[in-house]
C-alpha cells in the first residue's frame, strides 16, 4: 500500500517542482519591467537631439570642457546618441526614479522644455536606473522631454561627480558653462541658471 502511495505521489511532487524552478523557458511579461516594456514610452524620442534649436542663445563662448565622449541609448530605442553630437544650447538632467530630489524637480524641468521650446533642448540622462522605475516617473509626473539610458553611471564619473540629481548646462558651442549639484531645482533657479549661464531668458 505506501510503495502504490508513494508511487502516485512522485508525479504530483514533480509537478510541483516544475511549476517554481527554472525550466528554461520564457515567463510572461507579469514583472514590473515586463509591463513597462509593454507600454509606450513617455518620453520623446532622441531624433530631434542632433539639431539645434532654431532660436540662438547670447554668451555662447568658445572655451570652456566640452562634453566627455561618450555614446548612450535613447530610452525610446533607435540609434545611440553620442553626446558631442548634441546641439546646444542644452540643459542636461541626471535623474533616476529611486531618487527623491530628482522626483521633485523633474516636474520643473518639463515646464521648462515647454517654456523655451525652440530656444534650448532639455535632456533627461536616467542613470542607475530600472526601465520600470523610469516609465513610472514619465507616466506619472508627466514628463516628456527626450531621456538617455546611463547605467553605468559614466556620465556622472566623466563629469567627477558621484551624486544626483546633477544639472548640466551647455552652450550653443558645445561648452558646459555649469554644473550643478545644489540638490532638487524649482521653476525660479533653473530660470536664473539658464539666464545667467546660457543667456536664455524663460519665465519662472
Amino acid at each position: 500500500m505506501r510503495t502504490r502511495l508513494a508511487a502516485l505521489l512522485v508525479p504530483v511532487l514533480l509537478a510541483v517542482a516544475g511549476c517554481t524552478g527554472g525550466g528554461g523557458g520564457e515567463t510572461a511579461p507579469t514583472t514590473r519591467e515586463g509591463a513597462a516594456q509593454s507600454r509606450p514610452s513617455p518620453f520623446e524620442d532622441c531624433a530631434r537631439l542632433t539639431t539645434a534649436p532654431t532660436g540662438t542663445a547670447a554668451g555662447t563662448a568658445a572655451e570652456g570642457p566640452t562634453l566627455p565622449e561618450l555614446t548612450l541609448t535613447c530610452f525610446t530605442g533607435g540609434a545611440p546618441v553620442a553626446l558631442r553630437d548634441v546641439k546646444g544650447p542644452v540643459v542636461i538632467n541626471l535623474w533616476a526614479s529611486w531618487c527623491a530630489p530628482c522626483r521633485t524637480e523633474l516636474p520643473a524641468f518639463q515646464r521648462l522644455s515647454e517654456r523655451a521650446e525652440g530656444r534650448l533642448t532639455v535632456l533627461g540622462v536616467n542613470t542607475r536606473d530600472t526601465r520600470g522605475g523610469a516609465q513610472s516617473i514619465g507616466e506619472d509626473f508627466g514628463i516628456r522631454f527626450p531621456s538617455l539610458v546611463d547605467q553605468g553611471e559614466a556620465l556622472q564619473r566623466a563629469l567627477g561627480r558621484n551624486a544626483i540629481p546633477l544639472t548640466v548646462l551647455v552652450d550653443g558651442g558645445g561648452r558646459i558653462r555649469h554644473v550643478d549639484a545644489s540638490g532638487a531645482l524649482d521653476d525660479a533657479r533653473l530660470a536664473e541658471l539658464v539666464r545667467e549661464h546660457l543667456g536664455v531668458a524663460v519665465p519662472a
